[in-house]
Order: structure tokens, then sequence, then C-alpha cells
């Protein structure tokens, strides 16, 4: 078996698995077969030289004092010292005594089992490299194609060399997909199942999905200009994200919004239709929550920082708006924040006209400059 790293080479290459990954396949397949040659209580080690491409399997029997446990468990592994100083009497305890296995002496039935062993460790090595792949992939979007729909409308997903699962709880409410159909999705885990083998999880209705999707069509989220802080979603109706940016000049709304409503309404669509509120965010909780709450005007909110409580004070006007329907609105504004939101009803109305003629009168005030110009005589 020269040149043994000639064949282990071309199988990498036409497995698509790293030379190194070949390679300790290919030592495990060795001291398998070699330990079915002889026994399994037998340990082996096999050394490889690179220049001449050529491998030596050597069997180690390691000196233990005399009654230890080890002599009777595993006796072709272990030696005892007295034993041993029969052959030598240099030998000290935890020394190694090597003896080289010659692996063609057992003819085909070294062959077959080599052959064997071999081929189950490449696969194994072959998984595992996809399972690292993939892992690193984890919370990004996959795209693939829609292979076959299941009993229990689980979707099946081809994705390069896996296949991909959708389950229905992981899918839009109101979602139909059928074969051939390619889809967007987030990679939520790698799983290993014994009758599947390796598969990836999917999920369109997490909101990394969300923050992924904003990711590709905003640039500015893309590059870190503007940040994601969090998102929140019912999935297929409403979701709520609150975004930030260190950056002056930028407006993370509008960045995030786009011309005409573009980007935004491009991850809208690719989400079924789902309505994406865009909020700033703001460290201070009182702020942050007043905006989680828009389109709904509050009166004054008092939070309890440790227990992640607020209380809202807001009129009956605004009250239907904080809510929203079936309680969407109060409900993503909580997941949000992160605070248990409570509605505190006081007396009064949000006066939109008193609010506007408000601004008009103090934007005169400010624009109007001729009390300064007795300064300028």
């Amino acid at each position: 078996m020269e040149k043994i790293l000639d064949i282990i080479e071309a199988i990498a290459h036409e497995k698509n698995i790293t030379k190194d990954h070949a390679i300790e396949a290919f030592k495990e397949a060795l001291i398998n077969t070699a330990k079915k040659l002889t026994s399994q209580s037998s340990t082996f080690e096999v050394v490889i030289d690179p220049s001449s491409k050529t491998y030596q399997i050597h069997k180690v029997i390691t000196v233990v004092k005399d009654g230890d446990a080890s002599l009777q468990t595993e006796p072709d592994s272990y030696i005892s010292l007295s034993e041993a100083k029969d052959f030598d009497d240099t030998i000290e305890l935890g020394d190694q005594l090597k003896e080289e296995f010659i692996l063609e002496n057992y003819g085909r039935t070294a062959s077959s089992n080599l052959f064997r062993e071999l081929e189950y460790h490449v696969q194994r090595r072959i998984e595992q490299d996809l399972f690292e792949k993939y892992k690193k992939k984890i919370n990004t979007i996959m795209i693939g194609i829609v292979n076959r729909i299941d009993a229990e409308d689980n979707t099946y997903v081809e994705i390069g060399e896996l296949k991909g699962v959708l389950t229905l709880r992981n899918r839009i409410k109101g979602e139909k997909f059928k074969q051939g159909d390619t889809i967007k999705a987030l990679l939520r885990y790698v799983s290993v199942d014994p009758h599947y083998g390796l598969f990836l999880e999917l999920t369109r209705t997490s909101p990394k999905f969300l923050e992924q999707l904003m990711a590709k069509e905003v640039p500015e989220i893309a590059d870190g200009v503007v940040e994601i802080v969090a998102a929140a979603r019912i999935p297929g109706e409403r979701a709520k994200i609150a975004l930030k940016t260190d950056q002056m000049n930028v407006d993370p709304i509008g960045a995030a919004v786009g011309v005409k409503g573009v980007r935004i309404n491009a991850v809208s669509h690719e989400l079924n239709g789902e309505n994406i509120d865009c909020i700033e965010y703001s460290p201070i909780p009182e702020i942050y929550i007043t905006r989680a709450l828009s389109p709904a005007i509050t009166q004054s909110i008092k939070a309890d920082h440790a227990a992640k409580k607020a209380l809202v004070n807001i009129t009956s006007d605004q009250k239907a708006k904080a809510i929203g329907k079936n309680g969407i609105n109060i409900r993503l504004a909580s997941m949000l924040t992160g605070y248990t939101i409570e509605l505190n009803e006081v007396e009064g109305m949000v006066d939109r006209q008193q609010e506007s003629a408000a601004d008009t009168a103090e934007t005169g005030k400010t624009t109007d400059i001729s009390a300064l110009a007795d300064l300028f005589k």
C-alpha cells in the first residue's frame, strides 16, 4: 500500500473534504481494522510519513505496576513492570512498548475491512464538515427550492448539499408553497436526525428573519451605520423595529423606509404583506416606550426599571390606538421594549388642532427676527 496518501488526497478532492480530515478518517479506519483483526482491547497508533507518502501501524503496550486493574480489563494494551523487565531491565513505569503491525499480512480480509471502515469514516467527516459549514450560517437567510410538501404541511427545501425543513409553525400564517417555488427563510439551527440524517431547520416567523431582510434591503444597516436594537413581530400581521445611529447626519427611520417607502415595502412584500413600524431607539425607557406605542399619543409614563413594568397614562381617544386591533400594538410594544405595559385611562382629549396652532406659533416666534433689528442700526 505504498503512496497511500495519494489515494487519500484523491478521496478528499472527490468528496469535497479537507485533506486533514481525510487523513484523520484514514487513521481511524486503520486503527479500527487492526482492532478487528486482533482484539478490541488492543491499542494502536498510526504514523504517516509525508515525504514517502507511506504509513506504519504500531501496536502500543503500556507498562504498569504489578497488580494494576487494567491488566485484567485490557490485557492486550498493558503489561506489568516485572514481566516487562524480563525483556529489558531499563524499562520503567509508564514506558510504552511498540511493535509494528503489518496489515498486508492479513490479506483480503484486511483489505475488505479497511475499505468498509474508510468509507464509513470518510462519510462521517463529510457530515462533520457540512455541519460546521452550516453552523456558521445560523441566523442568516438561506435561499432554496421547494422539493416537496408532506401530509403534515411541512415544506422541504433543497439548499446546497442539504435539505431544509420549514414546518407549519415556522411559516407565516396564510402562506402557501408549491413544488418548484424559490423561497427565503432564516436558518434556525442545524440538526441530526436518526431517520433524516443531517438537515436544516428553517423559519420565516422569527424577528431575526425581519432583521436580516432589513439588512439586505438597507445598505446603512448592512454597513453598520444604522443599528437594529430590537425587533418584535406577530408574523403576517404587524412588526415593530427599533433603530439607532451614532452619526448625526443620518436619519435611521428615513434610511430604513427609503424613498417613497421602497425599502420597507420590499421587506413587507417578502413577509406576506406584514405591516412594519420603524421607531427610533432611545436609551431612556420612558421615551422608548412612548415611541413604541405609536401611533398612540401618551400623556405620561411611570416606569419601574427594576421590575421592568411601565404605567402609561393615556386619554380615552388614544387608548384604542395604543391597544391596537386584538391588542397587537401594545403586545408588540411590550415585546420590543421588554417592559410589561399597563394603560391607565385619564380624563381629557388630545386636541390636534391646538397642537398644530401651537407649533405654528412657536415657528413664528423662532423665525421672526424683527426684534433684533435695533442691533444693526
